[in-house]
């Protein structure tokens, strides 16, 4: 028996709606569009950015988002009318965010990826050497666990003075004890394996084995792990741009609004309220895909 024009219809639409939710159980889809936006946003910040994110106008000062049409109209001396409202010194807030975003990610990458070598690094010599080595590389990494590192951030502020150079490098030093600790788990299994022996009875030096025999073994991790701390990297430099101890102004930054706004929140909410929405937003995305690279790359984790 055929089927009438309105049965097919509605199976192709189940169809369509059951491959979707598929789609969406088995990838990241949402994480992913929320990252290359940020990507995009960063990389070409000064084309779509609609102002200056430095230069003020005090007539505009705090002025309200584009949807406020009646402020508008009774404040007709203001310049312009911001898409996301001005801040209190009249800079545009989505420009300062759109700049931010690209001071931010360049800060928090480049952390990332030094204190990924470096954790790594160090974590692969901990598990491989074993003994002493092994012992004197766990206990610094459990001091300077033990240490409080927003005092430590607190102080560099002060002494050597805020910085480009200088943030980057207080994020690396927060970034590399996790891959430590992760990294000697797995080369303490991973040593043992049959290969790793063979290699070292046929004769191959320790750094050959650790390059070309244990370091394709702990990548998996590495990459889950460096996915997440980007994401706890992000509110760490936002942290501490709030506090005064991040890159100094005028450089926007996200947790430089944030601090920017705190004195208006009850006359000027959106100043502080969109950086804090770009960064919720940023941290889970980024959160949400290092969970499903977990998932995705550890077997034991795998869902069905």
């Amino acid at each position: 028996m055929e089927q009438t024009q309105p049965e097919i219809e509605f199976s192709q639409r189940d169809d369509f709606f059951r491959r979707t939710v598929n789609l969406f159980r088995r990838w990241p889809v949402v994480s992913i569009v929320i990252i290359s936006i940020l990507a995009l946003v960063a990389i070409f910040a000064p084309l779509i950015s609609p102002q200056s994110p430095i230069e003020s106008n005090l007539r505009d000062r705090n002025a309200p988002p584009f949807w406020y049409t009646e402020w508008y109209e009774e404040n007709d001396k203001v310049t312009r009318t911001y898409i996301l409202g001005a801040d209190p010194i009249g800079r545009g807030v989505l420009s300062r965010l759109i700049h931010g975003a690209r001071i931010s990610m360049m800060v928090v990458l480049v952390a990332t990826v030094s204190g990924t070598v470096l954790g790594t690094a160090l974590g692969m010599i901990a598990g491989y050497a074993g003994g002493i080595t092994d012992e004197i590389i766990t206990r610094i990494v459990d001091i300077w666990l033990g240490f409080p590192f927003i005092m430590l951030a607190l102080i560099v502020a002060v002494t050597i003075g805020q910085g480009l150079i200088t943030m980057m490098g207080l994020l690396a030093l927060s970034a590399w004890p996790a891959f430590v600790r992760n990294v000697r788990a797995e080369v303490l299994t991973l040593r043992e394996r049959d290969y790793v022996s063979l290699a070292r009875i046929s004769g191959a030096s320790s750094f050959r084995i650790l390059i070309r025999h244990i370091l394709p073994g702990v990548m998996n991790t590495v990459l889950v792990i460096a996915t997440l701390r980007i994401g706890q990297l992000i509110l760490t430099e936002s942290f501490l741009s709030f506090l005064g101890a991040g890159i100094p102004p005028p450089t926007p930054t996200w947790g430089g609004i944030i601090a920017d706004g705190r004195e208006y929140l009850r006359d000027a909410l959106w100043v502080s309220v969109f950086a804090g929405i770009a960064i919720g937003l940023t941290v889970l995305a980024l959160n949400f895909l290092g969970d499903w690279m977990r998932d995705t790359l550890d077997p034991r984790l795998r869902q069905v």
